[in-house]
């Protein structure tokens, strides 16, 4: 499988990392391909690494302004001219879509797939990886606007909110039918 990961390029705590870092590698034994924004610092590095070292294949999708960031050593790499160029490789050579941590941009790539899966433009699974409560806000956010009809589609048929990498991964052998 194809899993298109959202997150942050930024460095940051063990807190965020070392689940990361276990997602990774749980994708890699499961040999599965990461998608992914294919800088090769931070966050995004931690889990290349990661899905790298235990097997499985790196399919980047960078963009022009931060070509030089790009990893070096992926099994694939795709220079986007701009940010919604690369938004829509990256959903284009996806099978499922996991958000971990992230800033502005996670966000509003966790927002588009979210907005093209409500108006039935894909049916691929989106898993929302809340590590150490990092989206508890986001996820009451949701509920709210499934609450007070901001949904046209139930909150379950839209996101997994997983707790734990395992959870994450899970999910998303079991929704695409790999046992």
């Amino acid at each position: 499988m194809n899993i298109c990961v959202f997150l942050s390029a930024a460095d940051l705590d063990e807190r965020y990392t070392r689940p990361a870092k276990e997602f990774a590698e749980l994708l890699g034994k499961g040999g599965h391909t990461l998608v992914w924004g294919g800088s090769d610092v931070g966050l995004m590095k931690v889990v290349a690494d990661g899905v790298q070292e235990s097997g499985g294949r790196l399919l980047g999708v960078s963009v022009d302004f931060l070509a030089a960031k790009a990893r070096a050593g992926a099994d694939e790499m795709v220079i986007a001219k701009d940010l919604a160029e690369r938004k829509r490789l990256l959903l284009e050579q996806a099978d499922a879509v996991v958000i971990m941590v992230g800033g502005t941009g996670t966000l509003d790539e966790a927002t588009e797939i979210l907005e093209l899966k409500k108006h039935g433009h894909t049916d691929k699974p989106v898993v929302l990886l809340n590590t150490a409560g990092f989206y508890d806000g986001l996820k009451e956010q949701f509920r709210r606007m499934e609450d007070e009809g901001f949904l046209p589609r139930p909150l379950t048929e839209l996101v997994f909110f997983a707790e734990e990498p395992v959870g994450a991964l899970a999910y998303l052998e079991e929704s695409r039918g790999i046992e």
